[in-house]
């Protein structure tokens, strides 16, 4: 049985808190996450914290159980719902901490390919750093990567595939970039498991992200330059 928060040390409270949102997003249980959160905002634990050390460190946590088949989609699916209430909570105390937007980019897990565990985490570690974020979903065909390059005109482009059937459908949506006249207006990236970096050259990306840490890096080295 877990010690009452309010009978702990502030460091143990703080330990205690982010340990059982991390549980709770792997759990899938969205209304202990939404109302631990909330806690954890009351008892001024940065939502930085909160996102790098539960929210996120959950979903990671969902994340490796999913490649190692201990679960499977309906589960990542609640995961990532229970995520979400805790960065509905969080997210306006980050954007006040934001300053101008660095930068638009849209980013979608390509056609024929359900999976975006790992894209929604690069999303959220993006949108922490002070980029506008597009979220184009799953399943994202080269029609609407063109479509919202076109309406939204961002910087960055980013896809995500988790399958090896999957993956080569990014060249087709390069290609169409490229047949459009928009490829020098913006700069690609890609990632997921199957994806390495000379995939990345053979099908003309800009960049590869092996993780949403690494993906921020990228980010910000290619609108640096």
């Amino acid at each position: 049985m877990r010690e009452p928060l309010q009978c702990l040390s502030k460091v143990e409270a703080r330990l205690e808190i982010l340990k059982r949102i991390s549980l709770s997003v792997e759990n899938g249980d969205s209304s202990a996450v939404k109302e631990l959160t909330k806690k954890a905002i009351e008892q001024n634990i940065s939502p930085e914290d909160i996102l790098n050390n539960s929210l996120i460190k959950g979903m990671n946590a969902v994340g490796e159980k999913f490649k190692e088949n201990e679960i499977f989609i309906p589960e990542v699916l609640i995961a990532t719902r229970a995520m979400k209430a805790g960065m509905d909570i969080i997210r306006p105390y980050l954007a006040e901490q934001s300053y101008k937007s660095k930068g638009k980019i849209i980013m979608g897990t390509v056609k024929g390919d359900l999976h975006d565990i790992g894209k929604k985490i690069v999303l959220v570690m993006l949108e922490k750093e002070g980029y506008e974020i597009i979220d184009l979903g799953i399943d994202v065909a080269k029609e609407r990567f063109i479509k919202l390059i076109k309406k939204e005109n961002p910087q960055i482009v980013g896809m995500s595939a988790l399958l090896t059937t999957t993956m080569w459908y990014m060249r087709e949506v390069i290609g169409a970039i490229e047949k459009e006249g928009l490829r020098k207006k913006v700069k690609i990236i890609i990632g997921g498991a199957p994806i390495t970096p000379a995939y990345a050259k053979e099908i003309r990306a800009d960049g590869y992200a092996r993780d949403a840490q690494s993906a921020v890096s990228l980010v910000n080295h290619l609108l640096r330059t």
